[in-house]
């Protein structure tokens, strides 16, 4: 949901909650199928040495209700809730390169882009967001363990485990729609030799009516990887997931020439849709059971003397 406004006081903000209206689906990645789909996957293949309630039937279902929460927060109904996290959806990292090596703290981009002349809101901010929701989810298994060992009720952590594995689905589903990764997020800018589409209409047509139309379960859970702790520093390994995303910008633009997401689609633009939620899928479940490995390592007491 990027639009501008060239006008002021009230006449502007009521134009600018009339065009969020209308430009808030399209900005959704996946859409409601999509989001359930990759959080549902995920929490049905975690590890077996994961939790028994982070496994079981309700936490699943849990979890794949939650698929779309963030997409529930960008009502015209509340505008400062939309323009603070609808830059967490999305990430034009060619822009984003511009500015250099990304540092690891959302702060420090910010600073970073202002410094540059830059707004960092249109730049995007998906990878902080994404590393902020994992660490909250690390933080409330290591109180899980602890509350376990003590022999005391975990059920209220396990409630927040849930809602941050489920929060954590969305971002990594929206890493996974190389149109969340890019300048070229919704019609072709720029010089155009191959003749893509200009119209501000192939985003949505591809992750929301297409992709609930065509893509099931059955179509994704083949394409999941192994599951495997995510290796290495998480921020830097989650960056590298979002550019094998964007390596795939212009595979959706030629799909949509050829008439992929018209209707049932071809096969292959229906294979290309289930390979990227598996992407999503196999993401998440592997960045899930990281947070709970690394939930493990003893931290210092920052209140102890």
């Amino acid at each position: 949901m990027r639009f501008p406004c060239v006008s002021q006081g009230v006449f502007c903000a009521a134009v600018a909650l009339a065009a969020l209206a209308v430009a808030t689906p399209k900005a959704h990645a996946w859409g409601d199928e999509g989001h359930r789909m990759v959080n549902k996957l995920a929490a049905k293949n975690l590890p077996a040495d994961v939790p028994a309630f982070l496994r079981s039937a309700t936490a699943v279902d849990e979890i794949e209700y939650l698929g779309p929460e963030p997409d529930r927060w960008r009502s015209p109904s509340e505008p400062e809730l939309v323009a603070a996290q609808a830059p967490e959806h999305f990430i034009d990292l060619e822009w984003a390169d511009e500015l250099g090596a990304l540092p690891r703290k959302r702060l420090d981009f910010e600073a970073k882009a202002f410094a540059a002349g830059k707004r960092p809101e249109k730049i995007g901010l998906q990878p902080w967001v994404t590393t902020e929701v994992w660490q909250r989810l690390k933080a409330a298994m290591r109180a899980y363990r602890t509350l376990e060992a003590a022999h005391k009720d975990t059920k209220p952590v396990e409630q927040a485990i849930l809602f941050y594995a489920g929060w954590l689905g969305h971002y990594v589903g929206d890493g996974a729609q190389p149109l969340h990764a890019t300048i070229q997020y919704n019609g072709w800018t720029g010089p155009n030799p191959n003749g893509y589409t200009t119209d501000h209409k192939i985003h949505w047509q591809f992750e929301g009516p297409f992709v609930g139309a065509n893509v099931h379960e059955a179509d994704v859970a083949p394409k999941m990887t192994a599951p495997k702790p995510v290796k290495g520093d998480l921020f830097e390994s989650y960056v590298a997931y979002l550019r094998e995303s964007q390596k795939d910008v212009e595979k959706v633009y030629q799909l949509e020439k050829a008439g992929g997401f018209v209707g049932a689609g071809s096969a292959e633009s229906r294979d290309f849709a289930a390979t990227r939620l598996a992407a999503g899928a196999s993401m998440l479940r592997d960045m899930i059971y990281t947070a709970w490995q690394q939930s493990a390592i003893p931290v210092p007491d920052p209140y102890a003397k």
